[in-house]
């Protein structure tokens, strides 16, 4: 009679396996923050010892903030990004939501149809419609302006297609007792969906806010005006400036990794109580 192999592990062998989990994670962190801990240090380096193999600097300078930020516009283009991703970010998550919550809840003809259009869109990449993209925003007398850097960066069928799914996993039972309650849908859906989907709008909110400050083909086409240009393309025109001083272009780099870094601690947080919140596993 053979014996059967025991489903249980012994607690050496549970160690051993955690032991070689938390190794891997911490050799694929390590890989992903190193390239970060690297552009920070040679942003505090000199010119001469930008490319010195130690990543401590050997003498730490502020010069090359300094430099960035008083002899280049990176402000302005710090602030256009600020304002152009927090517009996006705010006006699509509005019009994303709604859709969502029409596509999951909704009864109308051509509604299977009209999720299925919005998501085939996510097929087609911004180089293959970025001419005639351009043709329209130049007939509609949006060059060189803020609305055609935003309008045409608002729709994203992802979102659209997150809130979705999202709307569909909630109980009908809470819109229910809100249409017994009288109310509308004007009123479930600003009463009732948007309190409850403050854990999916967080995150999108990241995405959407990353996805527009990381910008760069779409604003560089539709915005000549050195005044509009975003951070990403004053960054490369910088580059093509200075191609020599990596302090400088490090420095910068470091400038516009930050606002993204304190948005994700800020909204990482949010996710979570909202989660806690409202009870939803």
């Amino acid at each position: 009679m053979t014996k059967k192999p025991s489903l249980y592990f012994s607690a050496s062998q549970v160690t051993m396996v955690r032991l070689v989990w938390m190794t891997v994670a911490a050799i694929l962190a390590l890989m992903i923050i190193f390239p970060l801990l690297w552009m920070t240090s040679i942003s505090f380096k000199t010119a001469q010892d930008a490319f010195s193999p130690t990543l401590l600097p050997a003498s730490p300078t502020f010069g090359n903030f300094t430099y960035v930020i008083t002899e280049v516009p990176f402000v302005r283009y710090m602030a256009n990004s600020l304002f152009v991703s927090a517009t996006v970010t705010v006006v699509a998550l509005f019009f994303h939501s709604m859709a969502g919550y029409a596509l999951a809840r909704l009864r109308f003809p051509g509604r299977e149809l009209i999720f299925l259009a919005i998501f085939s869109t996510l097929l087609v990449s911004l180089p293959v419609i970025i001419v005639p993209l351009f043709i329209i925003v130049r007939a509609m007398g949006m060059l060189n302006t803020y609305a055609g850097i935003i309008v045409p960066s608002i729709f994203n069928a992802f979102g659209i297609f997150l809130l979705r799914q999202y709307y569909l996993s909630l109980p009908r039972e809470i819109e229910e007792a809100a249409v017994i309650d009288g109310a509308g849908y004007w009123r479930i859906y600003w009463s009732v969906i948007l309190p409850l989907s403050k854990p999916i709008l967080a995150a999108l909110a990241i995405l959407f806010f990353l996805a527009n400050w990381n910008a760069f083909l779409w604003p560089l086409t539709v915005a000549s005006d050195q005044d509009l240009w975003v951070v990403q393309v004053g960054i490369a025109n910088f580059k093509s400036e200075y191609s020599a001083a990596w302090n400088y272009m490090m420095a910068a780099s470091t400038i516009i990794a930050i606002p993204t870094l304190v948005l994700f601690l800020i909204f990482q947080r949010q996710i979570m109580d909202s989660i806690k919140t409202s009870g939803l596993k």
